[in-house]
């Protein structure tokens, strides 16, 4: 009875995206144009060029040739300006980063001609790319502190990321690492399997890591039961307002444990486990299921009864809440601990 032409499936979408907002902030809807950027993090890998890319002044712009990727080994440069994908002109046109993937990635063995400028020379270059599996890796940095401390950043909790940290920590007991400096800080989490699995290399023997519980499933508990790499050593993990879900599951175990000294800002509070269903279509719908639960028993989960748009911006109003010790009160507490460690 409308009386324009209607997209039926775009009202779909819609209708069913709303209805889960009503739900929770993390039950969601996932169209076949986002699910290839949703599950490659996750998977540790996608297929296409290998290229890192920035849009800049309406032109694609290399930013980096992935090192071993395809791109690289035919000859693509940082700086590179990317003005033709398959004889069709890209620069100038008002291209998103979503037009640059979906022309750039495609099944592994494929070709895809691409024409860039270099430098100063107006000339465009032509480059055929043969497609291949590019890793993503979640294991960011990993160095030596000082002569007994190392440290690793972890991005994501991906598929990858255990035999990542694993070869990490190798590297570094290699150069005399007995304490170690977790960071996961705007780690937004990932797999259940991964979290439970880097706790089990911190938490000696067989202890309770976390636990699932929801109404329609009942409680399950994940247990480390063997022995890990990082059992021995002191440990600290670095956490902020953007540390999420898995992240919250490692540093809940470890500090409900005592093994280690969690350190930063309050985590943001993510704690309910969604389950991906596939759609006729292709796409896929997330629905939460159940919550997370620390050893002691903890539910990781902030409260969500204000709506998804007040969800998401109260870690930046902690920032102007008005939950800390005024300055005089302040200075008491402190005079208070000097004398009490003196005392002590």
């Amino acid at each position: 009875m409308y009386p324009d032409s209607v997209d039926n499936s775009l009202i779909t979408e819609h209708a069913i995206r709303y209805m889960l907002e009503q739900l929770d902030p993390h039950s969601t809807y996932i169209s076949l144009k986002d699910i290839h950027d949703m599950n490659a993090p996750l998977k540790g890998s996608f297929t296409g060029v290998g290229i890192r890319f920035q849009i800049f002044k309406d032109t694609i712009l290399i930013v980096q040739a992935i090192p071993g990727g395809p791109s690289e080994k035919v000859g693509l440069m940082a700086g590179d300006k990317i003005i033709k994908i398959k004889d069709e002109l890209v620069a100038g046109n008002g291209i998103k980063n979503k037009g640059v993937r979906d022309r750039l990635l495609g099944p592994k063995g494929t070709k895809v001609v691409i024409g860039i400028v270099r430098g100063k020379n107006k000339e465009i270059l032509d480059f055929e790319i043969i497609r291949d599996k590019i890793p993503i890796y979640s294991v960011d940095a990993s160095y030596m502190v000082n002569e007994n401390t190392g440290y690793i950043k972890l991005n994501n909790f991906s598929s990858t990321s255990i035999k990542e940290i694993k070869t990490a920590v190798f590297k570094l007991k290699s150069k005399g690492m007995e304490n170690l400096v977790l960071d996961l800080q705007n780690n937004g989490g990932g797999y259940l399997k991964t979290a439970v699995d880097l706790s089990d290399e911190i938490l000696p023997g067989y202890r309770k890591i976390v636990s699932t519980k929801g109404r329609k499933f009942p409680e399950k508990t994940y247990s480390g039961n063997k022995t890990g790499l990082l059992e021995k050593g002191k440990v600290i993990v670095l956490v902020n307002e953007s540390s999420a879900s898995a992240s919250e599951i490692v540093s809940g175990a470890i500090q409900d444990w005592d093994r280690g000294l969690i350190v930063g800002r309050r985590t943001f509070g993510k704690g309910l486990v969604q389950k991906p269903i596939q759609l006729p279509d292709g796409t896929q719908a997330r629905i939460t299921t159940s919550k997370y639960y620390t050893p002691s028993g903890r539910c990781i989960q902030k409260p969500y009864n204000k709506g998804s748009m007040a969800y998401r911006k109260e870690k930046y109003s902690r920032y102007k809440s008005r939950c800390r010790p005024k300055r005089r009160q302040h200075k008491k507490q402190q005079e208070r601990r000097i004398q009490y460690s003196f005392k002590k």
